[in-house]
Formats: structure tokens, sequence, C-alpha cells
């Protein structure tokens, strides 16, 4: 179960592990079945911890492999709006694109932490 904002408690169908990096522009689901994503990553402001919460903000942008292997890069309009609307400083607003086009390397390619890392913990039973 976890909570988006304020709105009421979510339950996925899924099991999902997530990955909050302590120094990089993003925050990362890794799911199983039935989702139809395998991995579906948040361009995010770097994730802060603090009395055992973590907090970032969500920058539109998502990455996501699917399970037959599709990469996609989504919610670019989403972005754009926002950039206007929410007055987004050209910082942020570069920094999600890298981030954004890193992550399609490196999700795509199964680099890094998307190298396959997270099987061995979605395969265990909590």
């Amino acid at each position: 179960m976890a909570r988006k904002g304020d709105g009421p408690p979510v339950t996925w169908e899924s099991t999902a592990i997530m990955l909050f990096p302590r120094s990089a522009w993003w925050t990362a689901s890794f799911n199983t079945p039935p989702h139809k994503s395998e991995i579906y990553v948040d361009v995010t402001t770097i994730p802060e911890w603090k009395d055992g919460e973590v907090t970032m903000l969500d920058l539109d942008l998502d990455v996501i492999r699917m399970r037959d292997g599709r990469l996609i890069l989504d919610d670019e309009d989403e972005f754009a709006e926002h950039q206007i609307q929410l007055n987004y400083p050209p910082e942020l607003i570069r920094k999600a694109e890298e981030a954004a086009h890193w992550l399609l390397d490196a999700v795509g390619e199964r680099k890094g932490p998307f190298g396959g890392a997270h099987l061995e913990w979605l395969a265990k039973t909590f």
C-alpha cells in the first residue's frame, strides 16, 4: 500500500521494488506481473531523506520499459505544459531533460541498476 499526495491509500495487484537514488534526478519502480511495465522510472528532483521519509517532486517525464521490451518516454506534453504553467526554472528543465535522456539509454541498454539486479529482490517472498 502506498500514498500519493494526500489521496486515499492505493493497493497494487503486483509486487514492486522501488529505488530512490540519493543523488540522481529519478526514482524507479521494478514491477512483477501482472503489471504491464517491467520498469517504470519517474524523472524527479533528487530524493531527500528526513526522519525515515523520502520526498521529491515528480517532473512529469517517465521512462518505461514494457514487458515486451518497448521503451517509452511518456508525458513529454505534460512536461512542456508545466514548464509554462508552473514556471519551471531553466536549470530544472535542463536537469530533467538530461535525466530522461540518460534513463532512455540506461533502461533501454539494461545498464547499471536497470541490468537485472532487481530480479533477485522481486523473487523474494516478504
